[in-house]
């Protein structure tokens, strides 16, 4: 009789189904936002510098990672090709996250230091110059485009009233850091630390 009683009344059932969301929600959730290992960087994960953050802004805004994930799952299979699996402790500056499954690309969470500098900026300015059968676009564009200074130290000083903790140093030196830089160094910049830490203690 009840059951029917809640079928029968939409608003009853409307109330139900959020409070039965709601609590699985925090459920999920709560422990999580709870855990030290979710909300505390992993050993030698620090804030990413001025450079690398607008790299990171770069790759997010010409939206890299709808065809690179940065996440390796805990499967055989993933973590001979590409390293370690990845863990929250190292993405816990990363926002938002790059992780996904999605690979129409290869997973770049390990790539830093795998390839030069000149190999990186050569494969986004032509990716078929050094991959004849990739399907990339090219990002030309980069190399004349300037890393705004004042955009990128005032980001600097909101990651830091979000909780990252940047020194008054790091945020003072943010705009010399990027003066004259192109957003192809920038992003080059980004990928040549993804996953070093982690890779190195593999």
């Amino acid at each position: 009789m009840r059951h029917e009683t809640i079928e029968k009344n939409v608003n009853l059932m409307m109330i139900l189904i959020v409070v039965a969301i709601s609590i699985g929600g925090l459920i999920e959730i709560v422990p999580l936002m709870l855990s030290s290992d979710a909300t505390e960087p992993d050993e030698g994960i620090a804030p990413y510098s001025a450079l690398r953050l607008a790299g990171r802004d770069v790759y997010v805004r010409e939206g890299c990672y709808n065809c690179h994930s940065q996440m390796i799952r805990p499967f055989r299979s993933e973590t001979e090709r590409y390293g370690p699996y990845t863990t929250a402790g190292e993405t816990v500056y990363d926002r938002p996250f790059q992780f996904g499954s999605k690979r129409t690309g290869p997973d770049l969470a390990r790539v830093g230091g795998r390839y030069s500098d000149d190999w990186q900026r050569l494969h986004l300015m032509d990716p078929r110059a050094l991959v004849p059968e990739s399907n990339m676009p090219a990002y030309p564009w980069l190399a004349e485009a300037q890393v705004d200074p004042e955009l990128v130290t005032a980001k600097l000083r909101v990651l830091r009233l979000l909780g990252d903790p940047y020194t008054d140093e790091q945020v003072a030196s943010a705009a010399s850091e990027v003066e004259g830089r192109t957003e192809l160094d920038a992003l080059i910049a980004y990928l040549q630390e993804l996953g070093i830490n982690r890779r190195a203690r593999r």
